[in-house]
C-alpha cells in the first residue's frame, strides 16, 4: 500500500487567518500531500494568556471545513500540559504508521527551532517544510537550513509563498479598535468573532 503524505500545520491559531491557509495550500500543492492537519496548540510554553482551546479549535474548524484536503486534529489539547511539537509528531506517527509527515513552519520558526524542546526528535522524524515569504532574508534561512541538515542529517525544503502580511496580533488589535478584519480571516470566522465578542478586551492576548 502506498504511504500517505500528510502535512502538520501547528500553531496557537489565535485566530487562524488566511495566511495560515495559504501556506498550507501551497505546501499541499508543492509537495503532493494527501492532506494537511491543522493542530491548534494546547498549553503553549512559549506564549502566555492564549485564548481558551475550545474557542481556537472552533475557529480553526469552521475556517477549514470547506477544504476537503484540510483536517482538524485536537491531539495537543487532548494530551494536556505543555504542547511540544516532538510529542505531537511522535503521537501522530504512532496513530498513523502508514504515513510520512511533513512539518510546516514559518521562516521565523526555523531560525529558532534549535531552541525548541528536543529538536532532534523533530528533524529526524519528519520532513520539515519552511514557508518563506517574499522580502524575508532568504539567505539567512538557507544558511540555517544547511546548518540543521549537517547537524541532524534531515530533509528540509522551502515553500515559496507571496508576501501575505497578516498576523494574529494585528487581527486582535483591529477587533479591539473596531476595525474590519474582512479578507484577513475566513468570513465564517469573522461572523464567529463578532457574534461572540471575541478579543473585545483590554488585556493583551498573545
Amino acid at each position: 500500500m502506498e504511504r500517505k503524505r500528510v502535512g502538520i500545520m501547528g500553531g496557537t491559531f489565535n485566530p487562524i487567518h488566511l495566511g495560515h491557509m495559504i501556506v498550507a495550500e501551497n505546501a499541499y500543492e508543492s509537495f503532493n500531500l494527501d492532506e494537511v492537519l491543522f493542530v491548534p496548540s494546547g498549553q503553549s510554553y512559549m506564549k502566555e494568556n492564549v485564548l481558551d482551546p475550545k474557542t481556537r479549535i472552533t475557529m480553526t474548524g469552521i475556517s477549514i471545513e470547506d477544504n476537503s484536503h484540510f483536517a482538524l486534529s485536537t491531539i495537543e489539547v487532548e494530551r494536556g500540559g505543555n504542547s511540544y511539537s516532538y510529542e505531537t509528531i511522535r503521537d501522530l506517527k504512532a496513530q498513523r504508521p502508514d504515513t510520512d509527515f511533513f512539518f510546516i513552519v514559518g521562516a521565523d520558526s526555523i531560525m529558532n527551532m534549535d531552541k525548541w524542546m528536543c529538536p532532534e526528535k523533530i528533524f529526524t522524524e519528519v520532513t520539515v517544510l519552511v514557508a518563506v515569504r517574499s522580502g524575508y532574508p532568504k539567505e539567512a534561512v538557507e544558511a540555517k537550513i544547511e546548518e540543521f541538515k549537517k547537524l541532524y542529517g534531515c530533509e528540509i525544503f522551502m515553500i515559496p509563498i507571496a508576501n501575505v502580511d497578516i498576523s494574529s496580533t494585528n487581527i486582535r488589535d483591529r477587533v479591539r479598535a473596531g476595525k474590519s478584519i474582512r479578507y484577513m480571516v475566513h468570513y465564517k470566522v469573522v461572523e464567529y468573532i463578532n457574534k461572540n465578542h471575541i478579543y473585545e478586551v483590554k488585556e493583551d492576548v498573545k
